[in-house]
């Protein structure tokens, strides 16, 4: 992912973590205090969940009260029946802050989908359509055949990628099968970032551990007695793809199985808590090891937003 731009060009915040780390408030709180400074700031969503208006509960997006006066952008955008993928969102976002900048305004990029920031950042890697009957091939091995093949084939992506790792060995293996290249090899090649645009400035909150994870326990409880469960039982009656990112995000599935009187109230809770927690883990390990080192990283609870974001309130670029 790209590093600190020169302040002449124009300015872009950043605030990025794992779920429950407090990174929506603190943008509001950005924001609020560019306006006592005599700047606007607009808060762009970057969180993978909170693009689908169907999630507004389980995503946790913030509600009119949170948003404090703030103008929010991206936020319940795409419908549950059409998957955003890194590239939409990208594409999406360079339309938004593109059009805050010719209002003289900043942007706030908030949320904590690493690859929709990497993808914005950095750009994409040209890797042309995958053969069809190559992809269902490859997605029929077995996992360890996979491995294997990925072994031979592509010994750097085998080297890097964990032996359990589904996903990534088979779009690795399709790949270097589908155009002859590794995925390196293409990723190497990527184009269309703004990270060379505009002035980031960025911020990953990186919380106590213990701390979050009382967070995100509390976070999804609350999110049932909120009307999370009303807005499965909607999501459910649209008779979705079950593939798709929104039938998967955290707590629809676990909620679904108590509507089908397959867990308890009780049961349901601790699996949406379980599942809420790996994710926020899955978050924390990106986050601290992805973005460059010069990136800063903060424990929220003893922040002062303007010791990282003080340049923003002098620079008019």
């Amino acid at each position: 992912m790209s590093t600190l731009n020169p302040p002449e060009k124009k300015p872009v915040a950043l605030i990025a973590g794992p779920t429950a780390s407090g990174k929506s408030q603190l943008a509001v709180e950005l924001a609020q205090r560019l306006a006592r400074a005599g700047r606007r700031g607009v808060i762009v969503n970057a969180d993978s969940q909170q693009v689908y208006r169907d999630l507004t509960i389980l995503s946790a997006r913030p509600t009119v009260g949170e948003m404090g006066g703030i103008e929010h952008r991206l936020f319940g955008t795409w419908d549950g029946a059409e998957a955003c993928s890194a590239t939409d969102w990208a594409a999406a976002a360079k339309d938004v802050i593109a059009e805050i900048h010719g209002a003289g305004d900043v942007p706030i990029l908030c949320g904590g989908t690493g690859l929709y920031l990497r993808t914005l950042l950095d750009g994409i890697a040209p890797v042309p359509e995958i053969d069809p009957e190559i992809r269902e091939a490859v997605r029929a091995l077995q996992q360890a055949d996979a491995r294997t093949a990925l072994e031979s084939e592509d010994p750097g992506a085998a080297a890097r990628l964990a032996p359990a790792d589904t996903t990534r060995t088979t779009r690795a293996l399709e790949v270097v099968r589908s155009s002859g290249r590794t995925l390196a090899e293409w990723q190497a090649q990527k184009t269309g970032g703004i990270a060379g645009e505009i002035a980031l400035h960025p911020l990953i909150l990186l919380p106590d551990r213990d701390w979050l994870n009382a967070r995100c326990d509390l976070r999804f409880e609350r999110m049932l007695d909120a009307g999370a469960i009303d807005e499965v039982e909607a999501l459910l009656a649209r008779d979705l793809d079950p593939d798709l990112p929104v039938m998967r995000a955290i707590g629809v599935r676990e909620i679904a199985w108590m509507l089908q009187g397959e867990l308890s109230r009780a049961q349901a809770i601790a699996a949406g808590q379980t599942a809420t927690r790996q994710y926020a883990k899955r978050q924390y390990t990106w986050f601290r090891n992805q973005p460059p080192d010069e990136w800063p990283r903060a424990d929220n609870k003893t922040i002062v937003e303007c010791d990282y974001f003080v340049s923003l309130f002098h620079d008019n670029g």
